[in-house]
């Protein structure tokens, strides 16, 4: 349709210059000295549309052929940035596959095609890790970093992550630090910073970075919880000697995160050790009134600090047995406590109880501390031996 209109458009267009032509009697006097000439209007019009068009046309050629020159360069320059793009393509392609020797090889091309593509660079780098070949790695590494700022963020990322992977923490620790003193602070980085800090046994960095992460819903409470149980059974072991910091440390864990039964298992003996496990006995009691664990109840025995507070614990423990008989774990924390209380015929009940449910070197050592209180040292010496075989044996 639109080609009809113009072809319409073109014929109406000749119709009315014919007509106007054929009305137009005028003509042009040209004159140059000694000449003279005469010629009609039509004609003079046609030769001077014809005139302009020529013109046109030569100028267009002239601009085409100065342009040249800068129509090459454009070419090649644009030949150049696609053979670099497909270099850089295929290098990450093959360090994806795990060729990490193609990848090295098409990204030396896409680096010098590219004329110091910092990408280029840090893509071999990584495939030159891959390879083990330490060299050239650094040789990378120093290529990527003369692209200066436009990349530096990039670069240390790459370094950071490189050498957590060969285990180089305090180099990989110093890069993040470049980072975070540079003003970066996103999830990526986190990670790795929290990979540092459980390495290098910083638990309270482990701890603020860990909690971050779930903040930001980088990591899930499932996720999170054994770099934060670990985090804080380590931290309770390095304030162990100090009763009062223990005992402020605990106060402070967040209730969601004491509702980990790992947390409570594996600080309950700390606490115990520094005099201060009678804290944890309401939490300790709230989570196994709520669900059974064998594991946690075999550790109640701690929370008990004097006399007063085992014989509480006792009656807690006794409430329990009447719905749990069987459980080896409570039956030796029943014995602990009997001991404390000096009740000492319940106290052998329940350990050989929970030794006939479930053997092993702790309660026969508590038999055996038992028996030598009572001074029957040949039951004490049989205990003793028996703990000695089964940790001999592997049994522990």
């Amino acid at each position: 349709m639109r080609a009809l209109i113009w072809l319409i458009g073109i014929f109406a267009l000749a119709v009315g210059v014919a007509m106007i032509a054929g009305v137009n009697d005028g003509y042009v006097l040209v004159v140059l000295s000694p000449w003279r000439a005469q010629i009609s209007l039509n004609l003079f019009i046609v030769l001077l549309v014809a005139s302009v068009l020529l013109v046109h046309l030569l100028l267009r050629v002239l601009t085409r052929t100065l342009a040249l020159p800068a129509r090459v360069a454009r070419w090649r320059d644009r030949r150049r940035r696609e053979k670099a793009d497909k270099a850089l393509h295929g290098a990450i392609s093959a360090l994806f596959e795990g060729r990490f020797a193609q990848s090295l090889k098409s990204a030396s091309t896409a680096y010098a095609a590219a004329e110091g593509s910092s990408m280029a660079a840090l893509i071999a780098a990584r495939a030159a890790h891959g390879l083990q070949d330490e060299t050239r790695y650094r040789e990378w590494l120093d290529h990527a970093a003369e692209a200066g700022k436009d990349s530096e963020a990039a670069r240390l990322m790459t370094e950071a992550e490189l050498a957590i992977e060969s285990r180089q923490f305090d180099e990989a620790g110093a890069r993040l630090g470049q980072l975070r003193a540079a003003g970066h602070k996103h999830i990526a980085m986190l990670r790795l910073e929290s990979r540092v800090a459980l390495e290098r046994g910083r638990w309270d960095e482990l701890l603020h970075i860990l909690r971050q992460l779930r903040k930001h819903r980088a990591l899930t409470a499932e996720q999170a919880a054994p770099g934060l149980r670990r985090a804080h059974i380590e931290r309770m072991k390095e304030l162990a000697a100090d009763r009062a910091a223990v005992a402020e440390y605990w106060r402070a864990i967040p209730a969601e995160e004491l509702e980990d039964r790992g947390v409570v298992e594996g600080v309950l003996p700390v606490m115990a050790r520094a005099g201060c496990a009678a804290l944890a006995r309401a939490q300790t009691e709230r989570l196994l009134d709520e669900r059974w664990d064998s594991a946690l109840a075999r550790l109640y025995a701690y929370c008990a600090e004097s006399v007063e507070d085992a014989r509480a614990c006792l009656q807690k423990g006794e409430a329990w047995l009447e719905g749990q008989p069987r459980d080896a774990g409570l039956l030796f924390a029943l014995g602990q406590l009997c001991r404390r209380t000096e009740l000492w015929g319940k106290a052998q009940s329940y350990l050989e109880a929970s030794l006939g449910l479930r053997p092993e070197v702790e309660t026969h050592l508590a038999l055996a501390h038992l028996f030598d209180t009572l001074e029957r040292r040949e039951d004490a010496q049989r205990h003793y031996r028996a703990a000695a075989e089964r940790v001999a044996g592997g049994a522990v």
